[in-house]
């Protein structure tokens, strides 16, 4: 039977125990075939592989629990590529020249009591190979699954299960049924299903980790659905006979309910994902179609599962009615959507992380030198020469059927069939590179979409514009309130005038209006290019689209009407056709499949008449399948013959010629409405990119423009302060020496109580002649502002440079880094150690910058050129 195991609610999994057999001898019997066929020589000198030959079997019959299970696994391998040697050198069967003494033995794992014998090596093949399978499986389960380095060694086994399950169900398992005795658990259905089983289990793995990672919603959606799928499919042949009455019901009510578990865990991760895109309804369906599973899985599933499997069941229920509770009431208050049927929604994504190991290559026994000796040169030439005549019928077979193919294909191209037909049904459809770029243009939102981009547009001019406002704004109240004290004190406010140090900063916000103003200009062209293509797009929004195309109409009038004759004799015979492709695939297989299972070597080597009249004899098989070819193409000749004269008549009564020229001219109005959607599309997103891109350099100009209001703001509060203790006569000094407070504009500098006090403190104080140089105002050093590497947008050849990329003047430099004079100068530190926060900020970094109050991610990609504003 089976064993389970589990470390967590949900990882409860299967695994196969080992078939078992009788002791056989193979020594006796294989050792007298070489001397009665050979000679007692080479006998002898085989010795040592028929006692390894006996060695391996015997170990096979202890069974596990014998060896590790790593060590079990290799002796399978070696047993079975030792039974390739043998089959390929002793006919083993019931036949009085072959070696008819051998009799294999084998119990079916899940039922102990029922067996199967054989007198051919097949069946102790295909045994090997399922155990080979069911050593893989219990690894697979001996593995600490509770950690992710566990669950993918477990993964690794249960995938190389899979491959011992799948390469005994595509090679053996046919070959062991044809024999009078074979027991269920080797049958291809039965083995199919354990192959499905363990790729379902090797999913679950990868799932617990990918759950274990912290991986997205959708992620794990997907990963989870094609576990459930794997675990629907081993399920559905344990749900009919013959194994729905031989394999425990514990078995089919765990896979039953894995399948249900799954299922309901990718519904219950993918409206995690539908959640937060605000997809309520659709949310709401999946979450339905989720609980509904897991209880229709509970009533219908037999009994026998494991507590944990129906506790994590429960869990996983409790918690999709929470959600979908939770999601009905926000349907219901807020989005007032219209909840789809269960049978709307399109199929859960998938994806398989996994797939049955080739075993082809660890089995290969093309390698094993085990009874090497008894192949002689002439029976391997013999094999070779009926090799290549073999190779030589098959490869004309099969080129005949490929060029009938290939002749139907053309000829029914040229009489466009059976595409008139589907027109006239109206099932017509248009060629998939052409409707796969429609499909791309309403994925896309389609014409009806261009309109909310255009409001993008406008959105984001009207931002750019009301920052500009802004900073005229600031600028303007700092000189008028600087004009107003300079009209109030005259000569003593010496301050520099604010047009003087704001020069380069207007230069550069009239470029930005400038660039404005004319990207609102191409803002127009667009709306008017949308405006006046309207009718040629509007085509784009019919769904299906083959809607928008003419249709194959009947004849309004008819003479003799018997256009529903000559349709239906047409169509009958396009199914006659479609029959003879079919059966050319067919005769194709099995050319190929009777290819594969010819091996004559027993034969050769046993045989003792002419190899001419062997081979004859053997490659007489094949005539029945030649013929068969041959009556198939010429059916298919007179078909078509006959296809040729109902379609020229029914192209004449259908006036199919007009038609097809109709059609053609829908085809060239579908591929415009996509050109020039395109071309108003990547039009937009240039529009896009530049206003974003615009309103990131306005962003940097504002900051400058707020730090050079707030460090003039600063100075006028000193220059205030000492303008009015001058007026009130707080000087200790003459009014020469109030002199020094004034910029060098204001004439020679003189000394006050400041300077003398600092004289007395610094015996090396020396006063200087003269003041330094007026100190303009100065703007931090801002990050480089991103430029075109080509033409900018919205930007005409005529245009000068974006003011964001014209050079700095000289009214306004970056700071430099130098020490501050040592006199006390208005736009100088106003206290020592004093730099303001817009003197000491090291350089902005462009993550720095604030957010732009309106941000904008193109749908397209960014066009490689800037030619906006030139439509």
């Amino acid at each position: 039977m089976a064993s389970a195991s589990s470390t967590t609610l949900t990882n409860v999994m299967l695994a196969i125990l080992e078939k078992k057999t009788n002791s056989l001898d193979l020594y006796r019997p294989l050792r007298n075939f070489i001397a009665i066929n050979y000679s007692e020589r080479e006998a002898q000198n085989l010795e040592d592989d028929l006692e390894t030959l006996k060695q391996l079997r015997s170990d096979v019959e202890r069974g596990a629990g014998s060896d590790s299970l790593s060590a079990r696994r290799d002796l399978l391998q070696n047993y079975y590529k030792a039974l390739c040697a043998v089959e390929s050198r002793f006919p083993i069967s019931p036949d009085k020249d072959h070696v008819n003494t051998v009799s294999f033995t084998w119990f079916d794992a899940f039922k102990n009591r029922q067996k199967a014998s054989q007198q051919n090596v097949h069946l102790e093949k295909a045994a090997v190979l399922f155990n080979l399978g069911a050593v893989h499986s219990q690894m697979g389960l001996s593995f600490d699954r509770s950690a992710v380095e566990g669950r993918r060694q477990a993964s690794h086994s249960f995938i190389a299960a899979a491959g011992a399950f799948a390469f005994l169900r595509d090679n053996v398992a046919m070959k062991a049924s044809v024999g009078s005795s074979i027991t269920l658990d080797i049958s291809v259905e039965c083995v199919g299903m354990l192959e499905r089983l363990m790729l379902a289990q090797a999913q679950e793995c990868v799932y617990e980790n990918t759950i274990a990672k912290g991986s997205s919603a959708g992620v794990c959606a997907k990963i989870s659905r094609q576990t459930g799928l794997f675990y629907e499919e081993a399920f559905a042949p344990l749900a009919v006979a013959p194994l729905n009455q031989h394999l425990d019901k514990g078995w089919i009510a765990h896979v039953q309910l894995k399948a249900a578990l799954f299922y309901a865990e990718a519904c219950y991760r993918y409206s995690l994902e539908l959640h937060d895109k605000e997809e309520i309804a659709e949310e709401i369906a999946r979450l339905k179609s989720g609980v509904n599973a897991l209880s229709e899985a509970k009533k219908t599933a037999p009994r026998g599962a494991s507590q944990q499997l129906l506790d994590a069941i429960n869990k996983l229920e409790i918690s999709m009615n929470h959600n979908l509770e939770r999601a009905m009431k926000e349907n219901d208050r807020v989005y007032l959507m219209r909840v789809p049927p269960a049978s709307s929604l399109s199929p859960l994504p998938a994806f398989a992380m996994v797939k049955p190991m080739p075993m082809g290559e660890v089995l290969d026994a093309s390698r094993e030198r085990m009874f090497a000796s008894l192949v002689p040169d002439s029976s391997a030439k013999a094999l070779s020469r009926y090799t290549e005549m073999l190779d030589d019928i098959t490869r004309t077979q099969a080129e005949k059927l490929q060029q009938g193919s290939e002749l139907a294909r053309v000829r029914l191209k040229e009489m466009d069939l059976p595409d008139s037909i589907l027109a006239l049904e109206g099932n017509f459809t248009l060629p998939t590179a052409l409707k796969e770029e429609v499909e791309a243009v309403q994925i896309c939102g389609g014409p009806a979409g261009l309109e909310a981009e255009l409001q993008q547009l406008i959105d984001l001019r009207r931002v750019n514009h009301e920052m500009l406002v802004q900073i005229e704004e600031q600028l303007q109240k700092e000189a008028t309130e600087d004009s107003q004290f300079r009209n109030q004190f005259g000569s003593r406010w010496t301050r520099p005038q604010s047009s003087s140090l704001t020069k380069n900063l207007q230069d550069r916000l009239n470029r930005f209006t400038a660039n404005l103003k004319q990207a609102a200009e191409s803002d127009t062209r667009i709306e008017r290019s949308v405006r006046e293509n309207a009718a040629l797009l509007s085509i784009l929004d019919c769904r299906p689209i083959e809607s928008a195309l003419p249709t194959l109409a009947r004849p309004i009038m008819s003479l003799d009407a018997n256009e529903d004759a000559v349709v239906g004799a047409l169509k009958q015979n396009l199914r006659q056709l479609e029959i003879l492709g079919s059966h050319r695939a067919g005769l194709e297989d099995m050319l190929k499949e009777m290819k594969r299972k010819d091996d004559i070597l027993p034969k050769l080597m046993t045989f003792t008449g002419s190899q001419e009249d062997l081979f004859r004899k053997e490659l007489s098989k094949y005539d029945s399948i030649c013929q068969e070819i041959a009556e198939n193409l010429d059916s298919q000749e007179h078909l078509l013959t006959e296809i040729q004269a109902q379609n020229d008549e029914f192209a004449a009564i259908f006036n199919l010629e007009d038609y097809k020229a109709s059609r053609e001219n829908g085809y060239r109005q579908i591929e415009a409405a996509i050109a020039k959607f395109r071309e108003i599309k990547d039009n937009i997103n240039e529009g896009l990119k530049f206003y974003v891109t615009l309103q990131d350099a306005i962003t940097i100009v504002k900051q400058q423009c707020s730090d050079f209001v707030m460090t003039r703001n600063i100075q006028c509060c000193e220059m205030l302060e000492d303008v009015q203790k001058q007026m009130s006569g707080l000087s200790f000094q003459d009014g020469k020496n109030t002199a020094s407070y004034s910029f060098a504009s204001a004439g020679q500098p003189h000394q006050t109580q400041r300077i003398n006090s600092q004289q007395q403190q610094d015996p090396g104080y020396m006063p200087h002649s003269s003041q330094p140089p007026v100190s303009t105002y100065q703007p931090p050093q801002q990050p480089t502002m991103p430029v075109y590497s080509q033409t900018p947008p919205y930007r005409s050849q005529q245009q000068p440079t974006p003011p964001y990329h014209a050079p700095v003047s000289s009214s306004y430099q970056p700071p430099q880094q130098q020490q501050p004079p040592a006199s006390h100068e208005y736009g100088q530190p106003a206290y020592p150690g004093w730099r303001g926060q817009y003197y000491n900020a090291p350089p902005q970094q462009a993550g720095s910058i604030p957010r732009p109050p309106y941000t904008i991610t193109p749908p397209y990609p960014p066009s490689n050129q800037s030619d906006y504003h030139r439509q």
